[in-house]
């Protein structure tokens, strides 16, 4: 494995087990077997191997979930699916469970952070024009919506959608309007 996904793999492990604000070059460097300098070399600052490790992770993570949203039909059927997907993901994957830790450096603290989510979004929402060619016209409001909810259902969960069906008959319930396409 080459040094930057060695390193990209030690800062998930440090994420996973101390938070954001656990990672440090020095700790990193170590736990990847790499000398401080390289991980400097590659990735500057604490904060842009952060970003870079979690960007790649999240890239990895929606890529999965695209693979299993081949079935929905709909609109509003492959955004909910994308959803809860995306809320396993957190569950399960500890460097992503980090994100629930709301300390100094995490992502999702930026200020940006859904300007930066946007690109993804989109890359996951794009095989909805398939579904149906009329999304293209309100494709950015559709990922605009989705960005938000997604980073919404991730950040305040609640026991009464705890389960993937509670959540699934919630967002079926409440999406319907937003996840229309007008007419041509």
């Amino acid at each position: 494995m080459r040094s930057r996904g060695k390193i990209m793999e030690a800062t998930l492990e440090v994420i996973a087990e101390h938070g954001f604000d656990g990672v440090t070059i020095a700790g990193v460097s170590a736990a990847a077997g790499v000398s401080r300098q390289t991980v400097y070399s590659i990735f500057g600052t604490r904060e842009v191997l952060v970003t870079r490790t979690m960007e790649h992770l999240a890239v990895e993570v929606m890529t999965e979930i695209r693979s299993r949203l081949d079935g929905p039909e709909t609109v509003r059927d492959y955004v909910v699916e994308m959803v809860i997907g995306g809320r396993r993901a957190v569950r399960d994957i500890p460097a992503m469970g980090a994100l629930l830790r709301l300390d100094g450096i995490n992502p999702v603290l930026h200020p940006d952070v859904v300007q930066h989510a946007i690109p993804v979004v989109r890359d996951l929402l794009s095989p909805l024009t398939a579904l149906d060619p009329r999304v293209a016209a309100v494709l950015d409001d559709i990922v605009l919506i989705t960005t938000r909810l997604g980073l919404s259902v991730v950040l305040f969960d609640d026991p009464s959608i705890a389960d993937d069906d509670d959540l699934r008959a919630f967002l079926l319930r409440w999406l319907p309007a937003s996840m229309t396409v007008p007419p041509e």
